[in-house]
C-alpha cells in the first residue's frame, strides 16, 4: 500500500487490509509506504488513527517508512493510492515483472477507469470517505487474489 506520506492513505489501508487477512487466515504480508521522505520514523496522521479507531482498527503502531526500489522484489502486489504515487513506484521497476505488480487500488472497484484514493490530508472531513473506499477495494483484492 503506497500514497505520499504513508501517514493518511496507506496507512489506512495497511490496517484494512491486514484485518481483512487475518479473519480469513491467510498468511500474506502486508505493509505500507510512502513515495516522499517527509515523515519516515512517523505514526500515522490522528486523524487516519481516530477513523481507524472508530471501525475497530489500531494503526497507531504504524510508522512511516519509504517506498524502496527492494520492495518491488520482496511484494507480489504494489498498490498505488493515485496515479503519482503509481508514477514514482515504477521508475523503481527494472522489468515488466516488477512493472505489473504495480496497480492503483481503485483498479479493483472501478477497472476500466484510472481513478485515485482522494488525499484526505488537507481536508479533515476526507478521511470518512477515504477509509470507506479502501474498505471495498480492500474486499475486491482479497475476492480476486485469494
Amino acid at each position: 500500500m503506497v500514497c505520499l506520506g504513508n501517514i493518511c492513505r496507506s496507512p489506512l489501508a495497511e490496517g484494512i487490509m491486514q484485518e481483512k487477512v487475518a479473519e480469513t487466515g491467510l498468511g500474506w504480508e502486508i505493509d505500507s509506504a510512502g513515495t516522499g521522505a517527509w515523515h519516515i520514523g512517523n505514526p500515522p496522521d490522528p486523524r487516519s488513527i481516530a477513523v481507524a479507531h472508530k471501525y475497530g482498527l489500531d494503526i497507531a503502531n504504524q510508522r512511516a517508512r519509504q517506498f524502496k526500489a527492494k520492495d518491488l522484489q520482496k511484494f507480489d502486489l504494489i498498490l498505488a493510492m493515485d496515479n503519482s504515487n503509481q508514477s514514482d513506484i515504477l521508475r523503481h521497476a527494472k522489468n515488466d515483472i516488477e512493472r505489473n505488480k504495480v496497480r492503483l487500488i481503485l483498479s479493483y472497484t472501478h477497472p476500466s477507469e484510472e481513478r485515485s484514493v482522494p488525499d484526505p490530508y488537507w481536508d479533515d472531513n476526507g478521511f470518512e470517505a477515504v477509509f470507506a473506499m479502501l474498505g471495498e477495494a480492500c474486499e475486491m483484492i482479497l475476492k480476486e487474489h485469494n
